[in-house]
């Protein structure tokens, strides 16, 4: 069994951090305490980082996982010193090999401080934050990890009827936690799919077919969703990715709510895992209600999600910049890629009948794919004149995870060219 860290700056936040540090012990888990303190601004250089008393890892010891050293945290300027200790933080977690669990305090600069840390931690290592800014959005301190954000009530400022409750849950949450770690329960090797409202039946059929031979993980395409999903390849759990659900790409380019970061697609790229992509619901783009669309979309066709979604059907020049995004992305890609491009229509509301149904569009989207994506043995794109939701693409979708997961199909595609 490892330990419990309980991380914080001792300078300011020593009595809370002890006490919750006291009361997992008291369950008979292991802590270990880190001071991430920077030092007193108008002291800095040598004297800074030194250990509090009942601190495990003092701030100077944190401090040496920075780049450019110790010296580059104890700044003398708290903006720059904690910047560095931030950095250094991120670098330094991740690599203790007895960590079975962490939870930080802090207001909200030690929020700021502590959540990257958490961050670059594997999704499932238990991650808690007690914060005052826990009520708030809290999109920038989570990013795609599981971080439990907990809400401190009052200021992380002394021991009161309250916050004593609020730490002593936080305590004894992730004591819990990591006295009884939840195993995985399943040896299939696990497989992300993305998918939307609106490509959900395409999605079901590919995890019904997949589902006796993988643990299939559905990530719902909201922006926060294709960066989990990337997060887990790049922590090792993907055996392989069926991006049927590329609209995150679409609020990117057209400035919709739901927009994936510019690093999406990156992770394919720098694991080499098997990926079968396609173009789930490229003919839309996200607001919230429809006070919200920007004025200069006054004239675009939209759709009414629900009250609080507005769907905008994207233009042929955006989908023209979708797929000189995605071409880009996959042309990086070194393993093996298979990206499919269904004819009949991308999405439930892409069909005859349907308020976005518009081949001409999904044409220019297809056009541009088949133009920019430099196709190889081991990065093809697939043409297919069913719909994203009808059975037989989903077939076919099954039979491209197949052959990107056969290591000999390159080969033979190779060969056979030759």
């Amino acid at each position: 069994m490892g330990s419990a860290y309980v991380v914080g700056t001792f300078d300011t936040k020593g009595d809370e951090l002890r006490y919750v540090a006291e009361l997992i012990r008291e369950t008979g888990v292991t802590v270990r305490t880190v001071d991430l303190a920077t030092g007193d601004p108008a002291t800095g250089g040598e004297a800074a980082g030194a250990a509090p008393s009942g601190v495990d890892v003092p701030a100077r010891e944190v401090a040496a996982w920075h780049p450019d050293g110790p010296d580059a945290v104890f700044t003398g300027d708290r903006g720059s010193a904690v910047a560095a200790m931030t950095e250094a933080f991120a670098r330094f977690l991740p690599a203790q090999r007895d960590l079975d669990g962490v939870v930080g305090l802090g207001g909200s600069g030690g929020t700021a401080l502590v959540t990257p840390a958490l961050q670059a931690l594997p999704v499932g290592v238990p991650k808690f934050m007690v914060s005052t800014m826990a009520a708030g959005d809290v999109g920038a301190y989570v990013g795609a990890s599981d971080i439990a954000m907990l809400h401190s009530v009052t200021d992380v400022a002394g021991l009161n009827r309250i916050s004593r409750r609020v730490l002593g849950n936080a305590a004894h949450a992730l004591a819990g936690a990591c006295a009884h770690p939840v195993p995985a329960g399943d040896t299939r090797p696990a497989v992300g799919l993305t998918m939307f409202g609106v490509t959900t039946p395409c999605v079901d059929a590919v995890a019904h077919r997949l589902g006796d031979t993988y643990d299939c993980l559905v990530f719902h395409a909201t922006g926060t969703g294709g960066a989990a999903m990337e997060k887990l390849a790049d922590d090792g759990h993907l055996a392989g990715v069926l991006d049927i659900s590329t609209t995150e790409i679409c609020d990117l380019v057209a400035g919709g709510v739901l927009a994936a970061g510019e690093d999406r697609l990156d992770a394919i790229a720098r694991t080499r895992i098997p990926y079968v992509g396609s173009c789930g619901a490229l003919d839309m783009v996200n607001f919230g209600a429809p006070d919200t669309v920007p004025d200069r979309y006054s004239d675009r066709l939209f759709y009414p999600h629900n009250p609080q979604i507005t769907l905008m059907r994207t233009t042929a020049d955006e989908v023209r910049a979708i797929g000189e995004f995605l071409a880009r992305k996959l042309n990086a890609c070194d393993g093996p890629v298979r990206f499919l491009l269904p004819e009949g229509g991308v999405s439930a509301l892409d069909a005859p009948g349907q308020a976005f149904h518009d081949p001409d569009v999904d044409a220019v989207l297809f056009d541009t794919l088949e133009r920019e994506v430099r196709q190889t043995g081991n990065r093809r794109l697939i043409r297919s004149p069913h719909h994203l939701n009808d059975p037989e693409f989903a077939d076919e979708l099954v039979a491209a995870f197949t052959d990107a997961t056969n290591p000999t199909s390159a080969q033979s595609t190779n060969a056979a060219r030759s």
